[in-house]
């Protein structure tokens, strides 16, 4: 005899293997690495500064 399954079950199953599969293609064409976030990071930082470092002194008084 055959094995009774139930439909609904293998609906969603196939469901969330579908959502699981476009979730891992989004984290591959999407996704940053943690290196990747902090190198950007430490630039915008050091941009900040220098930035900063060229600002002149206003003397509105």
């Amino acid at each position: 005899m055959t094995e009774v399954i139930n439909l609904g079950k293998q609906r969603k199953a196939k469901a969330r293997s579908e959502k699981e599969k476009q979730a891992a293609e989004n984290r591959r064409k999407f996704g940053r690495t943690k290196e990747e976030k902090l190198a950007e990071q430490q630039k915008a930082e050091r941009a900040k500064k220098l930035l900063d470092g060229h600002k002149r002194d206003s003397e509105e008084d």
